[in-house]
């Protein structure tokens, strides 16, 4: 017997809507990268994109615990000598609270050029409109 091995182009994708209001940040991202992963499929393989599409609403709504919406810095560098910036937690959820939720899930999945493939298939929004009705998403609901 040979051992099955997925091909993206036999794969049918789906498309997900995840309501993040009242959702913990760390929480919420750990399942949907396990969702863009792949890994709730029984054809799960680590070297292949086997994972689903993703939508994310209502990301000005998530919620962190402890002092982290005080001390919580996002870390950026500019690319010259001495060009580091950071922003808190409380500032970045004014400015752009989706890059919130985009950074947690960046982190959870591989970094190369699977994870970078996986990461396109996410799309997340800090209100409750979104533009991929088109798409028909199921509705996903994550405790």
């Amino acid at each position: 017997m040979k051992t099955f091995a997925p091909k993206a182009e036999n794969l049918n994708r789906k498309w997900y809507l995840v309501d993040a209001e009242g959702q913990i940040l760390g929480r919420l991202a750990s399942q949907v990268a396990t969702i863009l992963r792949g890994k709730h499929k029984p054809v799960y393989s680590p070297h292949v994109d086997v994972g689903d599409h993703v939508i994310i609403i209502n990301a000005e709504k998530i919620r962190v615990t402890g002092k982290k919406a005080r001390n919580k810095r996002y870390y950026r560098h500019t690319g010259y000598a001495g060009g580091l910036k950071f922003d808190v937690y409380s500032q970045l959820m004014e400015k752009r609270p989706e890059r919130i939720l985009e950074k947690a899930i960046w982190g959870m999945l591989p970094h190369n050029r699977l994870g970078r493939k996986m990461y396109k298939k996410l799309k997340v929004y800090a209100g409750q409109n979104h533009i991929h009705q088109a798409q028909k998403p199921e509705k996903l609901e994550l405790n």
